[in-house]
């Protein structure tokens, strides 16, 4: 009864928010709907990564993400409406590309086509749901050789689909290390979401310490990815490059950025070099719970400001949305069965 009025209140509060700033609610619903999806794809991968390597940090990991999992299908569906409001969202989708002054114009016509990109997008969203749909299937959850496959094809798709659906918000930029960061960042939440759950089985917290190292190397490589791509552009300092980060350079999003360095980067690396901290279920907790809320701020860092114009509606939108597909995302994963055990050990 709880969650079925606290679905009409956010249903009543999105239907304002479109009346009131239709393209900023759009653009939270994409950052809202990329954190919730992306996160269940890293813990898809992880389990993939798992199989491939084997040990006992993996075991207690793998019914929980797998049971995510189950949702990445209905969540691919909820993704149509940003195709359907892509005028809305997309300059070059009503502009054009001539008009925007882009360069390697001829090219950029044919792959910012409106046509070409549904297309691309729902080749996308049906590669995920298909990876998740034979990740439940007891034979191939051992299986090394799809693991693999799967891993190859889950970094192919996310890295186009980052640069699709995220980085052509603002055509004129592109960076070759922006698909590495967005799938980085998406196997990091996962890893989080993981730990969370460890965190409440007192029987599997022997393997914190192992899932804290994990942790720790995703930060790791996230917080590289982050810096060299900006250290490569700020030498660089070309009109095409710094543009994405000139519209970061604004009072309020600097901070955001800032806050980003501490709790995505910095704090989660200090508090993981501690092995007292890994051994720790509350710390581990806490850490999990602080680094999924920092992935959420990340994915709206990433989109919200490459808009022209975004109006401060999107600090009640933001949460908003993120609280609507969070609502949906648990009805999904409550209502999936536990996945079937295959049998097979993985050590």
């Amino acid at each position: 009864m709880m969650r079925a009025l606290a679905a009409l209140a956010l249903l009543a509060a999105a239907l304002l928010a479109w009346h009131v700033d239709r393209r900023v609610l759009l653009a939270c619903y994409l950052a809202a709907w990329w954190f919730w999806t992306g996160t269940a794809m890293g813990g898809l991968a992880n389990v993939w990564l798992h199989t491939l390597s084997g040990g006992a940090w993996g075991e207690p990991l793998r019914a929980p993400l797998l049971r995510c999992g189950r949702a990445v299908p209905a969540a691919c569906l909820l993704f149509l409406p940003v195709l359907a409001g892509m005028h809305i969202l997309y300059p070059w989708a009503t502009q054009g590309v001539g008009v925007l002054g882009l360069a390697a114009p001829q090219f950029k016509a044919l792959w910012l086509s409106p046509g070409f990109f549904i297309g691309r997008s729902l080749a996308y969203l049906a590669c995920w749901s298909l990876l998740a749909r034979l990740s439940q299937r007891p034979a191939l959850q051992g299986s090394r050789g799809f693991c693999a496959a799967a891993l190859v094809a889950y970094t192919f798709t996310v890295g186009l689909a980052a640069t699709d659906w995220l980085m052509s918000l603002l055509p004129q930029w592109y960076s070759s290390v922006y698909g590495w960061l967005a799938g980085s960042g998406q196997m990091l939440a996962g890893m989080a979401l993981a730990i969370v759950w460890v965190t409440r089985l007192p029987g599997e917290r022997k393997v914190l310490p192992d899932l804290g190292n994990l942790l720790m190397m995703y930060v790791m490589t996230w917080a590289y990815l982050a810096f060299v791509q900006f250290l490569i552009i700020w030498a660089e300092n070309l009109p095409h490059e710094i543009v994405w980060y000139l519209r970061r350079g604004t009072p309020g999003w600097v901070a955001v950025a800032w806050l980003l360095v501490v709790f995505h980067g910095a704090l989660p690396m200090a508090v993981l070099l501690s092995r007292k901290a890994k051994r720790s279920a509350a710390w581990m907790r806490a850490l999990g719970l602080g680094m999924l809320a920092a992935h959420l701020l990340d994915c709206w860092w990433q989109v919200l400001p490459s808009l022209d114009g975004v109006s401060l509606h999107w600090l009640w939108m933001a949460p908003l949305t993120a609280a609507v597909l969070g609502l949906a995302g648990s009805v999904l994963v409550g209502a999936a069965p536990a996945p079937a055990a295959s049998g097979e050990a993985y050590a």
